[in-house]
């Protein structure tokens, strides 16, 4: 029996494969913004800090990666040039990203906010950028 295939590439990475690549940079994220903790901690944050927690920063870690998909999904579908366009709003949307915690600073409206759990508080933002970006570009990379 032969079978044929389109000569044609697909235009996109199968849904399960870019899904595996999200779950993954999910992972590694989580992963890594553990380790952020841990030295937020060991360096005088509260340890029951309730952001620098695995259940709180892993759901935000998680929900950040899936936002993110979502906006570089619609930008790459619908901009004119979506690589300039995206090189002008990850790092605005990483800047806005931090006037929640720097909000939490000012007002303190967290028990036990510190500045350093802040400042890791922001480092995380930068972490999940760090990892989402390159797996954005890979998920959505045609094969």
């Amino acid at each position: 029996m032969v079978t044929t295939t389109s000569a044609e590439p697909t235009a996109t990475r199968s849904r399960a494969g870019a899904a595996l690549i999200l779950t993954a940079a999910v992972a590694i994220a989580i992963a890594l913004n553990a380790v952020v903790a841990a030295v937020a901690i060991a360096t005088g944050a509260p340890a029951a800090y309730g952001p620098l927690t695995p259940p709180a920063f892993g759901l935000f870690t998680a929900l950040g990666v899936a936002a993110g998909w979502v906006g570089w999904s619609l930008v790459t579908r619908r901009a004119k040039d979506p690589r300039r366009m995206l090189s002008i709003l990850v790092p605005l949307v990483t800047v806005a990203s931090f006037v929640p915690d720097v909000l939490l600073l000012a007002l303190g409206f967290i028990p036990g906010t510190t500045t350093g759990a802040v400042i890791a508080l922001m480092v995380m933002h930068v972490v999940v950028v760090a990892v989402a970006v390159p797996a954005f570009a890979l998920a959505s990379r045609t094969r």
